[in-house]
């Protein structure tokens, strides 16, 4: 081959090349610029129980992040008095809304019926499972169980979290009532469900580690 074929062949290479990259960053771009649909997949605490429609975390949550220039609406899949299993049979309406993203929180009434936790960690593995399969990350939310119910279940129970998390290669926020459990002036009157304060606080503290799941 001629030195200037050779020089002809690296330009075509050359342009190729560049034709792909330019195609790569476009495509990649349209990526970041695709709205977001947040579905928060859960129970009351979620739901919003006994709070105006405007106050529930969901809400409060698109809120913030609106606040921080991000495009995205956040879809409220809570249910008041769900357990795992009663979720896992409404997981398949509930992606109907097409999300991009999940958050999955959900346990906390297993826990105050006092059901076996062994249950809510066969649940939760089967809802992790079929959101795996449909490509959606998910961040997982934990939740902790109360004293009273003894030393062998709160490990039974609270190892569920992060033994999911680990096996699903998933993000954890460990408790979503963090800052806002036990305190009279952040809970309704039946001490188990956030005021619009309380729910104000756990957005806060939720924010960054969603903003880090969005990849913000």
């Amino acid at each position: 081959m001629k030195l200037y074929g050779r020089y002809g062949f690296f330009r075509r290479g050359c342009n190729v090349a560049g034709l792909l990259a330019v195609m790569l960053i476009t495509l990649m771009s349209a990526a970041q610029a695709a709205p977001v649909r947040l579905l928060v997949f859960g129970d009351s605490l979620v739901a919003g129980y006994n709070l105006p429609p405007d106050a529930a975390y969901p809400v409060q949550l698109e809120k913030a992040l609106k606040a921080k220039g991000l495009d995205v609406t956040v879809l409220n899949a809570g249910v008041s008095g769900d357990t795992t299993a009663a979720a896992a049979g409404r997981l398949d309406w509930a992606l109907a809304d097409r999300p991009t993203h999940v958050l999955v929180e959900l346990g906390a009434n297993d826990m105050l019926r006092g059901l076996a936790p062994e249950q809510a960690r066969t649940n939760l593995d089967s809802i992790l499972g079929k959101l795996k399969q449909a490509g959606l990350p998910t961040m997982l939310v934990g939740m902790l169980a109360a004293p009273n119910l003894g030393a062998d279940y709160g490990k039974r129970f609270n190892g569920i979290y992060p033994d999911l998390a680990a096996k699903y290669g998933l993000p954890l926020y460990p408790f979503f009532l963090d800052g806002v459990a036990g305190d009279a002036r952040l809970n309704l009157g039946d001490g188990l469900h956030p005021t619009r304060e309380g729910v104000a606080i756990m957005v806060d503290r939720t924010l960054p580690h969603i903003l880090r799941f969005l990849g913000q």
